[in-house]
């Protein structure tokens, strides 16, 4: 099978849409298939294009021998709603003229967040009359209006319509919760056709290991207990709140509180830790993909933390999953889906979002029961590694494209 891909991420970009599609592609490559990502220059979420990467109109290279074509961007820090939204449409058309150099695919994917990707998959697909299958992994507009960066309107109202407009284009859709099923089908979609892929790990990869020294000695970790979020510093996160919660321990010296990633927020986490004068809170920004393995044996507490809104209770982070297969400690300030699916299996510690308390007394709970902590991460692993690895889930995305093909053009 011959499958073009659209996503506006990719590798060497590390957040959660680029290493899932690089996964899912990897595999489906391994099984014979012929796969040509298109993608943009590499710049998230800093707006800084990568080293090794021109910002041209086009250029090629081989991933794991997955084909990927490269177009310009508008390069944008990952901040802004205009610029953001530019980004994006601009990512659109490029995407679409790229699509010239892939003569002849048998079925076309595209992904989100952010659906001007999504669209330029539907109109790429109805350009070549193939089969299209959209994979959704945010709800736009929804999450954005949420967030307060769009208001009622004219431009909400258009936005809507295309959101409408691009489940009807596709032959099948793909989500990665169980709560978007019921988002889609309630705006007149079969829910036959949606197939529910959840995200996963590469078990070779994250799997439990011992802490990095080099690391901990860099950052001054080998004493103490170092609690950590790692991921991308955005309006989704709450991230003040872990602030604040460090704020009341700063009085506990062998207590260290690390933000590792990069994003829209950072310089309003660096001025809120300047402020507050907390010398237990740092900043270390974005690392590279291949050391989160290391990074998340190496710190002692993970946070995976989600603002306190409907929206985000659909949602389920990818981090969550690397974090317990290397049996992490793991506390998850959220509500929804991802806090009830950990606390049912029993994995993690579960707490209101956006609760700077809870998240203290969390912490000191964690500490004051090293035993049932223990369990938790060890139970974490074996429940990621029976539900959620990505070669499985790969391999079901792929009999569901196969199951699409054989139907024909939308």
């Amino acid at each position: 099978m011959r499958i073009l891909f659209i996503s506006h991420y990719f590798p060497p970009e590390v957040n959660a849409p680029a290493s899932r599609t690089h996964e899912h592609c990897r595999r489906w490559v391994a099984e014979g298939n012929e796969v040509t990502v298109i993608t943009g220059v590499p710049n998230h979420p800093a707006g800084v294009l990568f080293e090794g990467y021109r910002n041209d109109w086009i250029q090629e290279e081989d991933v794991d021998g997955i084909r990927v074509i490269r177009t310009r961007m508008f390069l944008a820090a990952n901040a802004g709603f205009a610029k953001r939204i530019l980004n994006y449409v601009l990512f659109g058309l490029t995407a679409t003229w790229a699509s010239r150099r892939v003569r002849s695919p048998d079925l076309v994917v595209a992904t989100t967040p952010q659906f001007f990707c999504g669209l330029a998959g539907a109109v790429i697909a109805r350009l070549k009359s193939r089969p299209f299958i959209l994979e959704v992994r945010d709800l736009w507009p929804k999450s954005i209006v949420e967030l307060g960066q769009l208001k009622e309107g004219l431009i909400l109202g258009l936005l809507e319509r295309l959101e409408r407009w691009l489940y009807t284009s596709a032959a099948g859709i793909v989500v990665n919760t169980r709560a978007f099923i019921d988002h889609i089908a309630a705006s007149g979609y079969p829910r036959e056709e949606i197939e529910l892929i959840y995200n996963g790990i590469d078990p070779k990869q994250f799997r439990p290991q011992p802490p990095s020294e080099s690391l901990r000695a860099q950052h001054a970790l080998s004493e103490g207990t170092s609690v950590a979020y790692i991921g991308t510093l955005g309006l989704a996160h709450a991230l003040e709140c872990f602030i604040e919660a460090a704020a009341p321990l700063k009085s506990r010296p062998e207590l260290s509180f690390l933000l590792i990633g990069d994003g829209a927020e950072r310089a309003k986490l660096e001025s809120l830790v300047r402020d507050r004068g907390l010398s237990n809170v740092r900043l270390l920004g974005l690392q590279p993909r291949p050391t989160m393995p290391a990074w998340i044996a190496s710190v002692d507490i993970l946070l995976v933390s989600l603002r306190d809104l409907p929206v985000f209770e659909t949602v389920i982070p990818s981090k969550i999953f690397e974090f317990l297969a290397q049996e992490g400690k793991v506390i998850v300030a959220a509500r929804g889906e991802i806090r009830r699916m950990t606390e049912e299996a029993g994995v993690a510690w579960g707490i209101d979002p956006e609760n700077p308390e809870a998240l203290a007394e969390a912490i000191q709970e964690i500490l004051a029961k090293p035993g049932e902590a223990e369990r938790r991460a060890k139970a974490g692993r074996l429940w990621v590694e029976r539900e959620f690895v990505r070669d499985t889930l790969a391999l079901r995305m792929l009999r569901f494209m196969e199951k699409i093909l054989q139907r024909g053009p939308c």
